[in-house]
């Protein structure tokens, strides 16, 4: 048997499939699919299984109401097990204070991914309702998928980890394409380049060159390749002249970072570890003009510390400031508890002055708030940190000013992940700084994929970014993704690297989603066409 009449059978019989058996392959097929993200990046996987999800929408015809629900309900059993395992390590959050909530963790394991997976059984029926009987219906996959990865990454507040695009962000030449289009450029193309191969079975009658879809996807990633190759080539790493960069790893404990009584101890790793000497001709901190400590660095509110402040005015020399996460109590009248809190980033000057706050903006469902605050608290419920009435989110995103050094934009934990929604078109800084506690997810995938994402960003707006990470992955990344120097995960130590100098603004900086729109509205149009107009034989 030929291998186009062996995969035409294949095909055939995935489409044929109906009732348990289809859901198992639907969720086999996206369950394989998570490991085209960190830090297995084996994607080639989805050539397979995005072509199977196009077989599925090929054979829900059979069902009812033109086979929308059956498509949808394909894309679920994709979904979930698609997210099962890409979110996994949300379950290690669960059992940092195991005796509150690790009764929780099959609701995180199973209830988000089951949550996310409703997005992809609406790009499955959407994909239904337009679907074309010929080689376009894999733009009509790209589509529909690329529109309910948006939603997905907007509605209720969003959560767009592991996005289809990020499966195209390995090798780093691929990645460059994100200068142009963003992540959701990026997810179409993923979808149309990975669900190609699926259009062979469709053989060569009435003038059918099914062999075109997967030789234009080839093509596509050629092209993607060479361009990534030229930019990286004409884009090397310079640095800022004059700054030199400290970030301090502690790899603490998750339950002793939230822990008062761990005050002294936590504040004195701190200390020792950020004056470590780094080589044989290093002497601590006295060799960097920036030192950055990841976020809630501390368990206790910093600035109402004395001490605290002190022993970091003793540990910063003249010249360097510190960059560092850490709760914020409310301005509040004199004797009023301190209930609620931000979550903050600080910059302090070597004699212990505050330069500049900022407080993060998008803060994490049902780790930092409650949906429904007051009412879910009332019935016994709350969140991972344990701050009554949740944290409170701040007013606006903003530049820091950095003495003798380029304006820095903070970004806390996961506002790295959300594309678009970073740089201020009218106050583009010079770096990005993002703090963050990956210790509630342990030695997992998680910490990878959040690397992943993050360099994304740099990727999309042309800026450098460092990376302060608890337990790591610390990282100091150049403004097209070169990861120039980082601590792996689970290790204590301190990284001292140069800050990688900012490039021109991309077009995707310069003008967002809008090329990405044009490219899905385009394809949306030429499906619609091959779907609805009648042509003449």
């Amino acid at each position: 048997m030929r291998l186009s009449d062996k995969l035409r059978s294949i095909g055939l019989a995935i489409i044929l499939t109906w009732g348990w058996k289809r859901a198992v392959l639907a969720l086999t097929a996206g369950a394989l699919s998570a490991l085209a993200m960190a830090p297995f990046n084996a994607w080639p996987v989805l050539f397979l299984t995005f072509s199977i999800a196009v077989w599925l929408i090929d054979g829900s015809a059979a069902g009812r109401w033109r086979g929308v629900p059956a498509a949808a309900l394909s894309g679920f059993w994709f979904g979930l097990g698609y997210f099962v395992p890409g979110l996994y390590w949300i379950g290690y959050a669960f059992f940092v204070d195991a005796d509150t909530f690790a009764w929780l963790t099959p609701f995180a394991v199973l209830g988000l991914p089951a949550y996310l997976a409703l997005f992809t059984a609406f790009g499955f029926a959407l994909a239904r309702l337009i679907w074309p009987r010929d080689a376009s219906r894999v733009l009509a996959l790209a589509v529909s998928l690329t529109v309910s990865e948006w939603l997905r990454g907007h509605l209720l507040s969003g959560f767009p980890w592991n996005a289809f695009g990020y499966a195209l962000t390995e090798p780093l030449a691929l990645a460059q394409t994100a200068s142009l289009i963003g992540l959701w450029g990026m997810t179409f193309l993923a979808v149309a380049i990975f669900a190609s191969p699926a259009v062979l079975i469709d053989g060569a009658s009435r003038g059918r060159k099914p062999w075109r879809a997967p030789v234009a996807a080839v093509l596509v990633l050629a092209a993607m390749l060479a361009f990534g190759v030229v930019r990286l080539a004409q884009q090397p790493t310079r640095m800022v002249d004059g700054v030199k960069l400290r970030i301090m790893q502690p790899d603490l404990q998750q339950d002793a970072k939230f822990n008062y009584s761990a005050k002294a101890a936590v504040m004195q790793k701190y200390l020792t570890l950020s004056d470590r000497a780094s080589g044989p001709h290093a002497t601590g901190v006295k060799d960097s003009t920036i030192l950055i400590w990841p976020e809630s660095a501390f368990p206790f509110f910093l600035t109402k510390e004395a001490d605290a402040m002190a022993q970091i005015a003793d540990l910063l020399p003249k010249g360097t400031v510190l960059i560092t996460g850490s709760v914020r109590a409310p301005d509040l009248p004199p004797g009023v508890r301190v209930t609620r809190a931000y979550n903050s980033v600080y910059v302090i000057d070597h004699d212990g002055s505050v330069l500049a706050v900022y407080d993060k903006l998008h803060l994490v469902p049902f780790g930092e708030y409650l949906p429904f605050q007051d009412w879910m608290e009332k019935l016994g419920f709350v969140q991972l940190t344990k701050v009554q009435g949740g944290y409170i989110p701040g007013t606006i995103r903003r530049t820091l000013d950095i003495p003798n050094a380029p304006r820095a934009l903070p970004l806390i934990c996961y506002e790295a992940i959300f594309p678009g929604n970073v740089v201020s078109r009218d106050d583009r800084p010079g770096w990005i700084v993002n703090v963050t506690n990956d210790g509630w997810f342990g030695i997992s995938t998680g910490p990878y994929q959040h690397l992943q994402q993050a360099r994304l960003r740099t990727i999309e707006e042309g800026l450098p970014m460092v990376r302060a990470a608890n337990t790591g992955i610390s990282a100091i990344i150049d403004p097209v993704g070169r990861i120039v120097a980082q601590l792996g995960l689970g290790i204590e130590g301190v990284l001292d690297a140069g800050l990688p100098a900012a490039i021109a603004p991309t077009i995707y900086a310069r003008v967002g989603n809008i090329p990405a729109a044009v490219i899905v509205i385009t394809a949306l149009a030429f499906v619609l066409r091959r779907r609805f107009v009648r042509r003449k034989p």
